[in-house]
């Protein structure tokens, strides 16, 4: 399971049902188990997603490797822009901050 941080004054834009909203335009049906969120698409067969706290996500995937290259590139943009939407950071500023770290 990945941590991944929220930039400050974002959790506004995904408190309450909004995370909710990202991910079913995302990735199409979603499960709310809790106060967890599970869908699919592509190659992720599962990815679950927890608001810890109002500065950090936690993010699990279970992905399929036996896919072609067009879903698997899909599979990858698609996930890029839900952790940019859910955390406020663009791909570029989550590996900056992870080699922080």
């Amino acid at each position: 399971m990945n941590e991944y941080d929220i930039k400050r004054g974002h959790f506004e834009k995904i408190e309450g049902g909004k995370l909710e909203t990202i991910m079913r335009d995302l990735f199409g049906a979603v499960k709310k188990d809790g106060d967890t969120l599970i869908s699919n698409f592509g190659a992720l067969e599962a990815i679950t997603v927890r608001v810890d706290s109002k500065k950090s996500i936690f993010v699990e995937t279970k992905m399929n490797t036996n896919v072609d290259d067009k879903t698997a590139s899909d599979t990858i943009r698609v996930y890029n822009q839900f952790l940019e939407r859910a955390t406020g950071f663009t791909s570029k500023e989550r590996r900056k901050k992870a080699a922080k770290e």
